[in-house]
């Protein structure tokens, strides 16, 4: 059923102006927000911690902004077909694109950290679009169709997909080869996270970043795609953080993750609107 949803989802979003495929997606995230009480109990817990606010009429707004911002990245998804040269320099600022080409420099590759925010999907399309040979490590979905659908899609935007639980090797030799990997930061799916202080409170993130900044030496780059004023959006590349390789034990990934870690906290707090955590963070 949700892989025919997202099939007639891509075919409306490459049918209609980009105005009307908001504003459907915007009418049906409403309606889910009407019965979706798990993701509305779960987002509200997450956006407590963050806000540190019991304020209910303001958590409450931002759930319902959470709902309608995803909404609009999954049609942002569902268009790549039409992504062009002139959609990107119409509604894409670029932000410290010399900070990537600074750690690219280096020769040991970069590791792009993004979040489950903004529209990472097209974050990545755009980094691609640049010139950039990227990689991006994905959780592939249980549905065989849903799963062949997203790397369709990735496909269509030129990203090359690296399936979570591939062998290591692979992304050590692409990171020797001085591409870029892009590697989600905020929530862990496997088995291998590490606790560590976020918004003040443990939680369980994931290793991968700062295992392989240590392993190669290849510095990370916090990187969002962030929506802004009339469904435009600003790509930023936060500078890079250079690692020495090292010991990859709990200490170590710890000592990495507490330099980027607060920069994924200070743009979570400042657009909560569009952090896409429907599942407790904190236990």
């Amino acid at each position: 059923m949700l892989y025919l949803l997202y099939r007639v989802g891509r075919r409306f979003a490459l049918l209609l102006p980009i105005g009307a495929c908001y504003a459907m997606a915007v009418f049906m995230a409403d309606v889910y927000y009407l019965f979706a009480r798990r993701d509305k109990i779960d987002l509200e817990y997450n956006l407590r911690v963050v806000l540190g606010n019991d304020d209910k009429k303001l958590i409450q707004k931002h759930v319902r902004g959470i709902f309608r911002n995803f909404a609009k990245y999954l049609a942002d998804f569902f268009r790549f077909a039409k992504l062009d040269r002139d959609y990107i320099m119409s509604h894409i600022t670029v932000e410290g694109k010399e900070n990537v080409d600074k750690a690219l420099s280096k020769g040991k590759g970069a590791l792009l950290v993004a979040a489950h925010m903004g529209n990472w999907e097209l974050g990545g399309a755009v980094v691609a679009s640049l010139g950039y040979p990227l990689y991006a490590i994905v959780l592939g979905h249980k549905d065989k169709k849903i799963n062949s659908f997203f790397l369709e899609q990735r496909t269509i935007a030129d990203m090359k997909i690296i399936p979570v639980g591939a062998q290591l090797r692979n992304c050590f030799r692409i990171l020797r080869q001085n591409n870029l990997i892009a590697i989600v930061g905020d929530r862990n799916f496997s088995n291998h996270g590490v606790m560590a202080n976020f918004f003040n409170r443990e939680a369980v993130l994931p290793r991968g970043p700062a295992f392989f900044s240590l392993k190669t030496g290849a510095p990370i780059i916090l990187t969002l795609m962030i929506r802004t004023k009339g469904d435009n959006f600003k790509l930023i590349f936060e500078k890079p953080i250079e690692s020495v390789p090292q010991k990859t034990d709990e200490a170590g990934i710890k000592s990495v993750m507490q330099r980027y870690v607060p920069l994924l906290e200070k743009y979570i707090k400042a657009y909560p609107d569009q952090w896409y955590a429907f599942r407790r963070v904190w236990q």
